[in-house]
Formats: structure tokens, sequence, C-alpha cells
């Protein structure tokens, strides 16, 4: 009969990656049974893995029983459960496994793997990167991740071997020991497997991750892409705020089309590079750098590939890190794993904050993570403290955080940092923890004081601020499985692509009105014709626009690329329902505020009923601007395959204008009916009420603006405090003139439907469009639950609601 002790010589103490698959979480932990499933199942994608091995459960056993390391493991862990501080066992625990050489078998077997490694790849003592594998780690329902060690860089068996040991030892850091005493794991029965894999020279290119959807909302159909210079620690870390590119999952399954819909360029300040002495170093990344994308379309295009591919296979959202080698050019995954915050999000609730008086200039500005709001006094700190050093309740400011902040994290009302993306150390712990998060806002740890009392918002889109002061604010949960159902569409308004992401489990039927002027404002922030005609603006204003375009040759196409960024994220956000997209809307007096307008625009009277709209996109004088508009508009519909975009014309006062219009967006290659493009108008002047069986001719919808509808009916400047009780959507001229308006639109077979905030606030007005025989009403995404339910009474109290006109 076979003795334990046979059955323990038998049993291996390392296996290459080659010999493994997911199946092996028991003997090698998580991670580097991923890598071994990726090594032998994924190839056939392209997927490519450095090679490696990886020391067994078995062989943790073994070091465990050499040197009676379990008992008097486990005598620590009995003095931590008797009162003992958890700073002096983990110490006390890791002295243990440093102090005592690994056992011989177990050396033997680790540096003979090391030598096949090294004649597999042609390099004497190649550098290695020693990774921590726990067998409780990587598991959705378990996320261990980041509580080991890991060394890179690694080169020769003493370095190998030290390396080994102390991964060991980071089985009993201080956060690894408090994670599984609050998750119920006992310590020794979680093992420790060491995974071994050849370096890739990131530190002469480039690295970061990618999840398989959108790691702050849960979006499932993008993915995100986050990139730096150097090894791609600064980024798992939270050191730099990289660069961050999303890439629509739709569209990257046609090679024909472009399914990069987002390019957002980080600031990468450091970089991780190799030292000269062995390990690695963090220096400032080169100022030429900092501006330059890390990764190009064809590049971006290929890991989300190999991220959905990983999706696919593994049939769960994936967390994945890639590097990109400097010498080859070539693209390895270096790990993957499941990702396992949003992923687990239970989708019938919504909850929302939102902030109910005007906050004023924020202190500092970041990158938002959650959507929640918190507040509380200040606690600065340059490093972790003891927890009854941090007061619950606080609010958390620092640099940057790493796993050994994660007790202090669990007490903060809201956690500030000066650095890191939304892949950071901060941002991942702060969605798993539930805690509202502002990462790098640069200097946060410079204005915010201890002690003073701030609020924290990340309910205002992707950009989180920080507010002097306890400021008022409301949270609202929502079951969407109990909104009710309705003939007539309920649709969003959106303006901030930022945000849209967010919205994505409302049950809309799409975006009723999507606001060019938002995107321009905030996105591209310079006047279209400014960036054509440079030579007209004064010395200063040419030196910011030069800025801003990152000296770009064609400021035309930054114009294009910002602007068709913020209608893909829109467009995506609903994909395939319908997106209506209106072009710019600025007047005279608003586009003039934009940097180098004021060259381009006239002074006028009265703006609102100005050169606006539809007028300025055939002149001289603005036509350029609007070709860029279209521009980007085909971009998004032709080249990445956001056809659910239908293209509204705002302010079109006569039927000559529309033709004109429609005449200039053919020329620049939006052909109306071609690639199913729909256009609709803006139905907010009397004229195209009067002519609206003509105007049907032309377009192929119509969406009420029930304010501008209202001001010309009645002659009332809507901004008129004096006129403010005359100003009525509910006047019985403005509610005949939508009445006639639905009627001959449905006549010619062509949707109506209505924008605007007063459905929001007046049932009363609701009612009226439902009888009306409105198709759609489009309101602000945090009125839709209440809307849904005003028009879902109107309809049953008509009873023979018409079935509304398909879009």
């Amino acid at each position: 009969m076979e003795t334990s002790r046979e059955t323990k010589e038998r049993a291996p103490r390392v296996l290459p990656f080659t010999e493994l698959g997911r199946d092996d979480v028991s003997r090698v932990g998580g991670k580097n049974a991923s890598l071994g499933e990726m090594t032998n199942r994924l190839g056939a994608a392209g997927i490519r893995v450095p090679p490696g091995f990886a020391t067994t459960a078995d062989a943790y056993g073994e070091l465990l029983d050499s040197h009676d390391l379990r008992r008097r493991v486990a005598a620590q862990i009995d003095r931590l459960h008797a009162g003992a501080r958890l700073d002096e066992v983990g110490a006390a625990v890791r002295s243990l496994f440093l102090a005592e050489p690994l056992p011989a078998a177990l050396q033997d077997a680790v540096l003979t793997a090391y030598r096949q490694l090294a004649r597999e790849t042609g390099r004497e003592d190649p550098e290695v990167a020693v990774r921590s594998s726990a067998t409780a780690e990587d598991l959705p329902e378990a996320s261990f991740a980041g509580q080991q060690e890991t060394y890179l860089n690694v080169r020769g068996a003493d370095a190998l071997l030290d390396a080994c040991t102390r991964c060991y030892a980071s089985l009993f850091t201080d956060r690894a020991i408090d994670y599984r005493e609050r998750t119920g794991y006992d310590h020794l029965a979680v093992a420790l497997s060491v995974g071994v894999q050849l370096m890739v020279r990131s530190d002469l290119a480039g690295a970061g991750v990618a999840f398989t959807l959108d790691p702050e909302s849960g979006f499932p159909d993008v993915v995100v892409v986050s990139a730096a210079w150097g090894l791609g620690e600064t980024v798992v870390s939270g050191r730099v705020d990289p660069d961050e590119y999303t890439v629509f999952k739709p569209s990257a399954k046609d090679p024909r089309l472009d399914p990069v819909i987002d390019v957002r360029i980080g600031s990468k300040r450091l970089k991780t590079v190799y030292a000269d002495t062995g390990s690695t170093r963090t220096v400032d990344t080169p100022a030429e750098e900092r501006n330059q994308r890390v990764l190009d379309d064809a590049e971006v295009r290929a890991l989300a590939g190999w991220a959905v591919a990983l999706e696919e296979h593994y049939g769960c959202p994936m967390d994945v890190e890639w590097a990109k080698d400097g010498r080859t050019g070539e693209l390895w995954i270096v790990q993957a794993r499941p990702e396992t915050v949003q992923s687990r999000r239970r989708g019938a609730t919504l909850t929302r904050c939102r902030l109910t008086t005007a906050p004023g200039e924020p202190l500092v500005e970041g990158i938002a993570v959650g959507e929640a709001i918190g507040q509380g006094p200040v606690v600065a700190l340059d490093a972790p403290v003891d927890l009854d050093r941090f007061p619950p309740g606080g609010v958390l400011v620092t640099s940057v955080t790493d796993p050994d902040w994660e007790p202090v994290m669990k007490r903060a009302a809201a956690i500030v940092t000066d650095h890191g993306g939304r892949t950071s150390h901060a941002a991942i712990v702060s969605r798993e923890l539930g805690v509202p998060a502002v990462v790098g806002t640069g200097d946060g740890t410079r204005i915010l004081r201890a002690g003073r009392e701030v609020t924290v918002s990340c309910a205002e889109g992707d950009s989180g601020r920080v507010y002097d002061g306890l400021l008022p604010y409301e949270e609202t949960l929502t079951d969407l499985a109990e909104l009710p159902a309705t003939r007539t569409r309920v649709m969003l308004n959106l303006a901030d692509p930022s945000a849209a992401f967010r919205w994505w489990r409302l049950p809309a039927d799409g975006v009723g009105l999507a606001r060019l002027e938002f995107v321009v404002a905030h996105q591209v922030k310079v006047h279209p014709m400014a960036l054509l005609h440079p030579e007209r603006l004064d010395a200063q204003d040419r030196k910011l626009v030069e800025r801003i375009t990152e000296g770009r040759r064609d400021r035309g196409q930054y114009f294009v690329d910002r602007l068709a960024h913020g209608i893909a994220r829109i467009a995506a956000s609903r994909w395939p329902a319908p997106v209506v997209v209106r072009t710019s809307d600025f007047k005279t007096n608003e586009y003039a505020k934009l940097l180098g307008g004021r060259p381009f625009e006239p002074d006028e009277a009265n703006p609102m009923i100005g050169w606006r709209g539809a007028s300025r996109y055939y002149s001289d004088g603005y036509r350029e601007g609007f070709a860029l508009e279209c521009r980007a508009l085909r971009r998004v519909r032709d080249g990445m395959g956001l056809t659910n975009v239908i293209v509204m014309i705002p302010f079109c006062r006569t039927l000559d204008e529309a033709d004109r219009v429609l005449a200039v967006m053919a020329g620049e290659g939006l052909v109306r009916g071609e690639n199913g493009l729909r256009v609709y108008v803006m139905a907010e002047i009397p004229s195209n009420v009067v002519l609206a069986r003509e105007f049907a001719e032309r377009f192929d919808g119509f969406s009420i603006g029930s304010n501008d509808l209202t001001q010309l009916t009645l002659g009332v400047d809507r901004d008129s405090e004096a006129l403010a009780h005359v100003f009525d959507e509910r006047d019985p001229a403005v509610v005949r003139s939508i009445r006639t308006l639905v009627a001959r639109a449905h006549e010619a077979g062509r949707p109506v439907g209505l924008c605007g905030q007063r459905p929001s606030d007046d049932p009363a007005f609701t009612a009226i469009l439902v009888d009306a025989g409105l198709d759609s009403i489009s309101v602000a995404p945090d009125s839709f639950a209440a809307v849904k339910g005003h028009v879902a009474r109107a309809e049953s109290t008509r009873g023979n609601a018409p079935v509304r006109k398909e879009e």
C-alpha cells in the first residue's frame, strides 16, 4: 500500500503552463490556472501568453510541513484571535517564512523549470515575473486578487528563489490576513502557488488592463482598455492617469468598421522600467510621451478582440492584464480573471443620488468612481494608519492607495486621491466597497486640509467633484422591474457622453434628444470656425487653441474626432434603439463664448430668434463648421456602424431652408435614405405646424421643442421674468398646435415626439400629449421613472391610445 510520504514524493512540485487549465485552481491558484488555460485553449484565437511555470499547492504543503511551520503559523493565528494586534501577528508569521530556506526538493524543482524556460526561450538567466496565486483567489465569489505580492524583472537562480520565498510569505500580509478573517476563510486551508512567467519588455513600450464591460457602470457592450508607458504596475496600482480606449463590441465583429468609439489621453506622468541592478524603478515619463497615445487603433482593436474571446471562453466578464514588448512590438496577455464587481451587481434596482442645491465651484475635480455622494471631515493621510486613528465617516484624502489601505478605505465615507484612473487600486476597491471616490485629482492632498467638511459627488457624470461643506442631497431607489409598460415610447434626453453608460439599465426606448452643444462646449471647447481659420484669432487665442488641439496640424480633424467620440458613446449606450442627435443649436451669443468664437459671431439684439439652427448650416459664415459636424455624424454611422443615429435639424424656418440643409448634408455624404439614414426636424416654429405636410415630405419625423414652440406661438420671451405668468405650454394655442402637428404628421406616416422638461413636472401636460397621440416623450434620465408612470396612467384613462408610429 502506498504511503502518504510516497504520494507526496510523486505529487509534482512544479508544473509548466502547458500542463495546466482552468480546472487546476486547487493545484496552482486562479491566476496560474488561467494562464495555463489561455496557453492551451486560446492560441487559436491569436492570444499570446508568455511561457512559464507554477509551483503547486502540494509544494506549499511541503513547505508548511518543513521547519514545523504549520504549527508555528497556527500558534500566531491563535494569538490574533486572542486579541493580539494584526500588524504584530502578520510580521511574526512572515518572519517565520523568511527565516528558513525553501525545502531542497522544491528549490531543485524551481531551478530545473527555470533552466528549461531558458532553453526554450534561448536566453541565459531570463528575466521573469514572480507572482503569487492563492488557491482561493480570482474566483467570482472570492475576490482575493491583489492580496499577495508580485516581483518583476527577477534574474538568476538566487534572485528567483528569494522572490519565491517572499511570495510565500506574502500569503500572510496584514491585508491578506484581514481579508480572510472578514470572509471566513481558514488561513491554513488556503494554499499559495508561485507563478514564474517570462517578462515582456513593456518597460520599452507600454502595458495596462482591459475590462470586457465598462468598469464604472457595468455597461456590457464595450471593452475598456487602459494603457500607460512602461510596466503595468503603475496602472494596476493607480499611480498614473492612463490612456483609456473604449471599443464597441457589436462593431468589433465587422472588420469593415472602426469599433473604437472613444479615446481619452491620460497624463501618464510616471512609468516603471527595469533597474540596472535588477528589479524595477519608477521614473518621470518624458514630456514628449505624456501626450502621445500608448496604443494605436489597430492595437486597441486586437486587445479588445482577445478580451472578448476570453469573455466568451470563460462565460463571464473579464479583467485582463496585457503588455506590449518594446523590442518586437508584440502584444501579450499576462493575466486574466473574472470581473467581480459590476458583473455581480443586481440590475433590477437603480439607486441614484442628486445634489438638491446648486453646489458652486468644486474645490477639486477628478474621475468619478461610483454614482453616489459621500460627505464628512477630511482625513488627509500619507500612509495607512491603525483603524482607531481613522474616524468612521471621514473622507480619506491621499496621494495613491494600494492594498495596505483597504482596512482604512472600508471606514471612509468617500475617498479622494491625487493619482490614478478608473482601473486603479483605489477605483476598483471603492467600487467593491460601494464607497464614492474621486481619483486622479492631481492636487487633492494640497487643497483639501484635514478637518475641513466636504461633499464628494460622483453623481454628475464621469467627473467627480469635491465641494466645500456638507451639501444637501437626496437618494432615490427605483425598482426597474415594476415600471409599467406603455404604448407611448418614453425616451431619454442626453447631453453628456461621459454619463451615457450610467443609464443603460433604464428600460428606455432610445434617446429622443442628444444635444451636440454640450459635446462641443465641454469636449471640443473651441469654436469650429476658429479651428479652420486660426489666422482670424488674436495671438492669445491662437496659443490656447494650439494647446487644446495638442499640436495637431489638421485641427478640423480634432473637432471631428472629439465630436464623433461623444456622439458614439451616447449612441452605443442605447444600441440598437434609435438615438436622435440634434445638430448644434447654439445661439450667436453662446457660440461667441466658445474659445475663438468672437470673430465669427455677430452681435444680435435677440439671438433667440436670430442666426441659429438651420440658417447657419448653408451660410458662408458657418457652412464649413457644419461640414465638420456632418463628417463626425457620418463617421459614427458609416465608420463605426452606429446606424441607430438619427440626425435632427433644429430651428428650420422654411421649406427652402430644409431643402438647402439637406443638400449640404448630401454633399458631405449624409444622404437621407442611404445606409438607413433618417433625418428629423425640430417642430418649434409655427411654420413647422402650418406646413407640416410639406415638411413631412422632406423629413422622416418631427420632435416638438415645446419651449420654443410656446415662445413663438404666444410671442413670449421664455427667459423674461416679467412674462413668466404668460408662458404656459398648456395654453390652448400651444395644445392645438401640437394636436394639429400630430394629426398631419400621422397622415403622412411620420412619427412625432416631444423632448422637454414639462412632462417631468406636470402629469396633466403628459396626459395632454398622450391624448394627442404623440409617439414618444423624451425626458431627463432622473425623471424617466416618474414620466413612465404618468404616461401609463394617462394611457389607462384614455383607453384607446393609438398604436404608435414606428421610428
